[in-house]
């Protein structure tokens, strides 16, 4: 079944130094874009992460400091990345918990204003954990009756995740829509204002903390009865992208108090 599009999709996988989205950095990138009239654009991207990788990570992926070293940085590549995912919805492997995060992360750190407020994230890994339950290399094998040749690379990953998608809208197509928004909203693990999850909305809209003391508490709340935890959070280890939307809730805040 080939899918149903209003806008490009943009299946996308990454490779990195490790998997703390606020620390670890990018080493590989791969990018299949799929047009509403089914033409297809694909690259893929070695990236110089500009930290050691790992004796650990690189036996997983088998990217080595050696094979990055004259690759260019992310914050080189960070314009070009943009440019081909800009406008897009976004799709891939696990990538609702790690790719999109880290992604944000890297684009943040070159300067470039990513924001998903007006794109939709297809996370191929919870539609097969919802039916099925298993891994991409089982996921591949199951739904498309292929053994994945090379797993762990970005674009091998990339290409195997857009070719289960389709297979999954076929075999289970009296109960997945052919429609990105709707798969969206099935591949969400939960409803959130930020990208890695730590801030939620609540049954009324409101943003609520989903960790540490405050959880379950309204962010607004939190930033009017304790005026140093803005500071804190933002100097502490979070994504950049979550201390973008805690900024955006405060100045919300500070603006409706002026009017």
């Amino acid at each position: 079944m080939e899918l149903k599009l209003t806008k490009p999709l943009c299946f996308f996988d990454i490779e990195a130094t490790g998997t703390n989205v606020a620390k670890d950095r990018i080493v590989e990138i791969s990018i299949l874009k799929i047009y509403p009239n089914g033409n297809r654009e694909s690259r893929t991207w070695l990236v110089n992460p500009t930290v050691p990788i790992s004796k650990e990570v690189v036996a997983v992926h088998g990217i080595t400091n050696e094979k990055v070293a004259n690759e260019p940085t992310f914050k080189e590549l960070a314009g070009t990345v943009y440019e081909m995912i800009k406008g897009c919805d976004l799709a891939g492997y696990n990538s609702n918990r790690y790719d999109i995060p880290l992604l944000a992360e890297e684009m943040l750190r070159a300067g470039v204003d990513f924001d998903m407020k007006n794109s939709l994230a297809v996370d191929v890994q919870t539609i097969f954990h919802k039916m099925e339950q298993r891994t991409l290399s089982a996921a591949y094998k199951f739904y498309c009756g292929k053994e994945l040749e090379g797993a762990h690379g970005a674009e091998a990953d990339t290409l195997a995740t857009f070719e289960v998608l389709k297979s999954q809208l076929d075999m289970y197509d009296e109960k997945l829509q052919n429609d990105v928004k709707w798969l969206a909203e099935f591949s969400s693990q939960k409803n959130c204002a930020d990208i890695a999850g730590l801030i939620a909305f609540d049954k009324k809209g409101r943003e609520v903390f989903t960790f540490g003391k405050y959880k379950g508490k309204s962010v607004e709340d939190i930033l009017e009865q304790e005026p140093g935890y803005f500071g804190w959070f933002q100097n502490a280890d979070f994504p950049l992208y979550t201390k973008k939307v805690l900024t955006a809730i405060k100045l919300r805040k500070l603006n409706t108090k002026l009017k």
